[in-house]
């Protein structure tokens, strides 16, 4: 049976279709085959040379299914849509880098630390432990970033220590340890600062201006060289009883050390340790003191082959040298175990040990004595550990 005839108006309407679809594939086909122009733009917003093509890439024609012209030459850049991203481009350059430049180098969040002298890479020392921990710092302590809101904040995170101590708890004691040897930068509002600064004014005694103190640093030992000292200290304190006496464990107490400082530790916030192994104050803050080194610079001791220290800083200032040109001398503050000491006005440059019965020597002044100042000396290297190491004006 024959199909009917459609009406005139319909099979015009349908052959006008037809005719719009071939010329617009006509003309795209066309325009697919005009090569761009090298300096040509990529991106036009007015002229009919772009209605045609694809609304992301600007190279291929939209895509016609037979029915519609689409905005997209095909999936691949339909896809790039709907995820953001638009293919064959150059990586968009960090917008953020210039207004990060003040930032921390590690959390690039906090602002990074200036100590009024110097802008340090850090924003406090929680983030010089971190970037030490992943091997991306020289370990750079700096100030914590809360210092102000307390004093007596932990040297790493900044929060109240409870009790004595310089850590707010075991996990920071950990983090602390873990970086020894090595050096944690006091905050200058910190009772630690204040106590080390104060003793260091109060002890100066030669007739000579004092000099101001400009940084106090911690200095962090490595737990097995603790305990070696904590347990001499408990045998000096097992044989003397001096905690019933009213007495610290030991008769333990804090005396100065100068020495020789051949590199920059100290000056403007550097608290890296060199590897030198002739610079004495390096070498003492890594390792301790050691008697085999006994006599290296003056070459003899009034009281033989010891440790000496002082209660007077200014006595222990006259020992400490530097070998580079400096604005800032070095001065250590340890801690002693005194034990029972033996009392001398005299020199005695052949002794090794204390007297029998005593556990270090306490040279005295005295009218005819040798002295002009005093000096604790003592003879094994688990009597004494660097406390703190003292910046002052040179």
């Amino acid at each position: 049976m024959n199909a009917p005839i459609p009406p005139m108006h319909t099979a015009l309407s349908v052959l006008g279709t037809l005719a719009g679809q071939y010329i617009a594939a006509q003309g795209q086909a066309a325009q697919a085959k005009q090569p761009v122009p090298a300096n040509a733009s990529t991106q036009q917003s007015t002229g009919t040379a772009t209605l045609a093509l694809c609304d992301i890439c600007k190279v291929r024609p939209k895509y016609f299914d037979g029915q519609k012209t689409h905005s997209y030459c095909g999936k691949t850049c339909a896809n790039a849509v709907q995820n953001n991203h638009t293919p064959n481009t150059k990586p968009k350059r960090n917008k953020t880098r210039k207004a990060t430049r003040g930032l921390c180098d590690h959390c690039h969040k906090q602002p990074k630390y200036n100590d009024g002298r110097t802008t340090h890479s850090y924003c406090s020392k929680t983030c010089v432990q971190n970037a030490k921990a992943t091997g991306t710092s020289a370990a750079q302590p700096m100030q914590p970033a809360n210092q102000a809101t307390t004093t007596n904040g932990c040297l790493l995170c900044g929060k109240a220590v409870k009790g004595k101590g310089h850590f707010c708890s075991q996990a920071c004691t950990s983090r602390a340890e873990k970086s020894a040897p090595g050096l944690l930068e006091v905050p200058q509002g910190h009772d630690t600062f204040k106590s080390v600064a104060d003793q260091f004014k109060t002890s100066w005694r030669h007739q000579t201006p004092c000099p101001t103190v400009r940084r106090v640093h911690k200095v962090i030992a490595s737990p097995a060289s603790i305990a070696k000292y904590e347990a001499y200290r408990a045998a000096v304190e097992g044989r003397g009883n001096f905690v019933a006496a009213g007495r610290s464990a030991g008769n333990e107490n804090r005396r100065w050390h100068g020495t020789t400082r051949e590199c920059n530790l100290g000056d403007n916030g550097n608290c890296t340790l060199c590897s030198s192994q002739t610079c004495s104050l390096c070498c003492i803050l890594r390792t301790s003191y050691n008697l085999n080194l006994f006599g290296k610079k003056t070459g003899w001791g009034r009281f033989g082959h010891g440790i000496y220290t002082s209660s007077t800083s200014s006595k222990s200032n006259d020992y400490s040298t530097n070998m580079n040109p400096s604005r800032l001398k070095a001065i250590l503050l340890n801690k002693v175990v005194v034990g029972k000491g033996y009392k001398m006005t005299q020199d005695n440059t052949s002794l090794t040990a204390p007297p029998s019965g005593y556990d270090s020597v306490l040279a005295e002044v005295v009218n005819g004595g040798s002295l002009n100042y005093d000096e604790l000396v003592c003879y094994t290297n688990d009597a004494i550990r660097p406390s703190y190491m003292v910046m002052y004006d040179a």
